[in-house]
């Protein structure tokens, strides 16, 4: 039996993260076995999560997962003292159109799970009206339960004097009070926050953000608020994934880093091997690897580098005369014809696909994407049917290869990104998550 929270708030934005990461750090710090895990499908808050905890944190996914396979990625916390499971958005926030499991919002997992819900609340600007919003929050489903609260950017001893009279007359317990501290803050960029592996600082602000929580949030009280869940190890698979190819050159960098974990994990479960190299350090796919695998990241932010890394383009396209690659999103990307960065220039990239992606003109692309594939893909047979996920600010500036498959959003609405094929090269702009079956 192992304590488990998740940890919520009322909207994006509020702290949920540096929250989950300072209490991660502390209940480290105390000798305490920390398992995260992340509601939705972020995949740049699982690697803070592990920097924190010290242990691979993954993604659960009501839209995306079958409950099994969610259960089956839970059981990871057995061995756990304490399962802290961060949300995404608001708590009740998801998607109109319920897929497998749920809709995608964090209380389908909460109410799943029989995990309580910790929330943050900001209440810049109000002061009882935030115990209005808490105890909304907490009647709004019958099955989710709210253990508390934690206050963030709390302006005074006066205010935070003012909504903790308020909870307390609404019957919400109170853990602790955040005033204001920018030295915990942790770096932004267009999809999120800056990824772990990019800040020689990271463990700093997380050591420095568990120190801050530990003098103003009872973490005793926190801790015994946990319910004890039944986390024991499952017998049950995880999500449907099947590994592209038995010994798989992946692309890993400060460029290409968007990848699951519970991919990866799938792939050497099925036997697979992976063997990484880095574009950025103008390094090619293994000749050894039977297909190729290129992830999304920022490849917008290093346009230039890869253009002119002529070995990496050279080892690439020899790889593809032969074999499979696949690019996803920013992989995607790199993989057409050419590439825009913002201010306007022009870089050309491998041309194995004929797609010019531009970020001069920002639009975003985002939401649950389930693909029919038209063509296959590495892994999967046409007609196979694909739950993934979209994020990016790219337009398409041509697309003139043959579509790969039938995209449509979590309301069934088909979109325009229908990735493409040519030759032995594939791309989607979906990040895939898992088979629909």
């Amino acid at each position: 039996m192992t304590a488990s929270l998740v940890i919520s708030a009322p909207a994006s934005g509020v702290g949920k993260t540096t929250l989950t990461l300072a209490l991660a750090r502390a209940y480290r710090d105390r000798g305490l076995k920390v398992q995260c895990f992340k509601s939705g499908p972020d995949y740049i808050d699982t690697a803070f999560h592990a920097a924190a905890a010290g242990r691979t944190s993954v993604n659960i996914d009501s839209w995306a997962m079958h409950r099994e396979a969610i259960e089956a990625l839970a059981s990871r916390g057995a061995n756990a003292d304490l399962v802290l499971a961060e949300g995404s958005m608001g708590l009740f926030d998801g998607v109109a159109t319920r897929g497998l499991s749920g809709t995608g919002a964090t209380s389908d997992i909460a109410e799943m799970m029989g995990w309580p819900v910790l929330l943050v609340i900001d209440p810049s600007g109000q002061a009882q009206t935030a115990a209005a919003v808490a105890a909304g929050l907490r009647d709004f489903r019958a099955g989710v339960r709210l253990a508390g609260v934690v206050l963030n950017r709390v302006a005074s001893t006066r205010h935070e004097d003012l909504v903790r009279r308020a909870m307390a007359g609404a019957g919400i317990a109170v853990f602790g009070a955040l005033p204001r501290h920018a030295a915990i803050s942790l770096p932004k960029r267009h999809l999120g926050l800056v990824q772990a592996e990019e800040q020689g600082e990271v463990d700093g602000l997380i050591a420095e953000a568990a120190r801050f929580i530990a003098e103003h949030v009872d973490l005793d009280a926190v801790l015994q608020s946990a319910a004890c869940a039944s986390t024991a190890p499952c017998a049950a698979h995880g999500p449907s994934v099947k590994p592209p190819g038995q010994r798989i050159a992946l692309a890993r960098d400060g460029a290409f880093s968007f990848v699951y974990p519970h991919m990866l994990e799938a792939w050497r479960a099925a036997g697979a091997e992976i063997a990484t190299f880095s574009p950025l350090a103008d390094e090619g796919p293994d000749d050894s690897a039977d297909v190729c695998w290129m992830p999304g990241g920022y490849p917008e932010l290093h346009a230039g580098q890869l253009a002119a890394n002529r070995q990496f383009r050279r080892a690439l396209k020899s790889f593809a005369e032969t074999r499979p690659v696949h690019g996803e999103c920013g992989g995607y990307m790199v993989l057409g014809t050419a590439l825009t960065e913002g201010g306007g220039t022009r870089h050309e990239m491998t041309g194995l696909l004929g797609l010019e992606t531009s970020f001069a003109q920002r639009r975003m692309h985002l939401g649950y994407r389930l693909a029919e594939l038209a063509l296959p893909m590495p892994g999967y047979q046409a007609r196979a049917l694909l739950r993934g996920h979209e994020f990016h600010y790219s337009t398409i500036v041509s697309q003139p290869d043959t579509p790969l498959a039938i995209v449509r959003d979590a309301t069934g609405a088909v979109v325009a990104e229908t990735g493409s094929r040519r030759g032995y090269a594939t791309g989607t702009f979906f990040h895939l998550i898992a088979e629909d079956r």
